[in-house]
């Protein structure tokens, strides 16, 4: 087989940049970090080794593809489940089961969108205007009110994303199982975890 046949293959189904990215995206889940390459991702694409350079300068240009795709896709799995329900309190037990769903079933993509994120000065695009942390903050707004400082609202959605991410670091732990089975299953245990959220200030409140 031609190297210009074996190129020419995946621009029959599209984009080569998009194949590109979902060979990255099955070699992350299936081999690990480790075994990323352009070299690797050019193979699992069906191209030669020099066509990803066309799109793609070096593999950190490539993860930062990968990593922006993953933070649209948590947006569109966030503004689902926002969409599901009226009620603000159970839009953010949403949010949150959303969140965690998202990180368990893309471990090494929502690795890699945290990776590519955690050096930078600012958030990714798609955390801003009416991404997923604003989805996060807008519910909140909506269930708090319009009376709260913008300071607190800030903080409050700090402290929520933060409760998704670790509990999606988490979720998996052993010591969760007698849990899960008591509550009637996974689903459950994390709707149970959110929906405690905010209780231990409910009961400190200060006269």
């Amino acid at each position: 087989m031609t190297t210009a046949t074996v190129e020419s293959r995946p621009y029959h189904h599209g984009d080569l940049s998009r194949a590109l990215v979902d060979a990255a995206r099955k070699i992350l889940e299936t081999e690990g970090p480790g075994a990323l390459s352009l070299r690797a991702v050019a193979r699992e694409a069906g191209v030669s080794p020099a066509a990803p350079y066309h799109h793609f300068k070096d593999k950190n240009e490539l993860l930062e593809a990968v990593a922006h795709e993953g933070w649209v896709e948590l947006d569109q799995a966030l503004s689902n489940a926002r969409a599901s329900t009226e009620n603000p309190r159970t839009r953010m037990t949403n949010l949150g089961v959303a969140y965690v769903r998202f990180a368990r079933d893309n471990p090494a993509l929502y690795r890699v969108m945290y990776d590519r994120s955690r050096d930078k000065d600012a958030l990714p695009d798609q955390l801003k205007d009416d991404g997923a942390y604003c989805q996060v903050r807008n519910t909140l707004a909506e269930h708090t009110g319009a009376h709260v400082a913008e300071i607190d609202l800030e903080l409050a959605t700090i402290a929520a994303w933060c409760a998704g991410h670790g509990l999606a670091e988490m979720i998996s732990f052993k010591q969760f199982a007698p849990l899960k089975e008591m509550l009637g299953g996974e689903e459950a245990f994390l709707r149970a975890v959110f929906e405690h959220l905010g209780m231990f200030a409910k009961f400190t409140t200060q006269d």
